[in-house]
């Protein structure tokens, strides 16, 4: 491969890396093309680029990116899938339903999730598990709303008691 072609690549996945803020390096040699076919389409599903790349083009891209993936440069041995998104625990949810499906197969190397590495595939439960950020503003405001939604009964039950004691004592006159 020429030079420039390889330039050219490098740029293209350093231009993919900063469009997503979640990285995960994954191994999916062993899948057959149906399987592989399968796999593209659950992550086009789950909104998640999916990129077959080699290890030193990816490492340069890497190295070349302002955020730090130096954690993920040990994991780039063999053969490696990068898999982009943008919500933390979209690869890991879409892994493990794959897998559900077919088999073992893809198996986590590592990934790069809110400026935090994770290595091995004893990680993917973690991953999985971890809340996005949508999930945790939902979280928050169920929370806050919760004792404002109970004030609010509370004054309108108060209300209700109120108006009929009221009324009773109107009706005895």
């Amino acid at each position: 491969m020429k030079k420039e072609d390889k330039a050219i690549i490098i740029a293209h996945i350093g231009d993919e890396l900063k469009r997503y803020s979640c990285v995960y390096l994954t191994q999916t040699s062993g899948l057959n093309a149906e399987k592989t076919s399968a796999l593209r389409r659950a992550c086009f599903g789950s909104e998640i680029k999916m990129l077959c790349v080699k290890n030193t083009l990816l490492k340069e891209a890497l190295q070349a990116s302002e955020t730090d993936y130096s954690g993920l440069y040990e994991l780039l041995h063999g053969e490696t899938t990068l898999m982009l998104s943008n919500t933390g625990n979209a690869v890991a949810k879409m892994i493990k339903k794959f897998r559900d499906k077919n088999d073992t197969l893809p198996m986590l190397k590592g990934a790069y999730v809110e400026e935090t590495v994770y290595v091995g595939e004893e990680q993917l439960d973690t991953l999985a598990n971890i809340k996005s950020k949508n999930e945790l503003i939902g979280d928050i405001i169920g929370l806050l709303q919760s004792p404002a939604k109970n004030v609010i009964s509370a004054l309108q039950s108060g209300g209700n008691k109120l108006h009929g004691i009221l009324e009773t004592l109107s009706n005895k006159e």
